[in-house]
């Protein structure tokens, strides 16, 4: 019997995860919605975090390496990715919040 491809094993998991995570987001209530928003953005805070670290990087001696091109690259993007993350974040909370103020009626 033959061992199943590393990278094949890999995209079976991302692909069910996208399948678990759509299910998930659309199943809750908009109550539950807000919370849930909050608790996001602070991951992808503490994501951030990682992502300046890693586009800081520098090899030994301040060399430029291919690995340290790779770390910065990869950072840049997920610092980006994970800025537009937290501000869409706060834009849906607080359209979400809005959503539960009074309306003014006589104005």
């Amino acid at each position: 019997m033959e061992a199943v491809d590393p990278t094949v094993f890999r995209l079976a998991i991302f692909v069910l995860a996208i399948f678990v995570g759509y299910y998930v987001v659309w199943s809750v209530t908009p109550a539950l919605h807000t919370p849930l928003m909050a608790v996001t953005n602070a991951i992808s805070s503490v994501i951030i975090v990682g992502a300046l670290l890693a586009a800081a990087a520098h090899g030994q001696d301040g060399e430029l390496t291919r690995n340290v091109l790779i770390s910065k690259g990869a950072g840049a993007v997920a610092a980006a990715f994970a800025a537009v993350n937290i501000f869409g974040g706060f834009l849906v909370t607080q359209r979400m919040l809005a959503m539960y103020k009074k309306k003014d009626r006589g104005k």
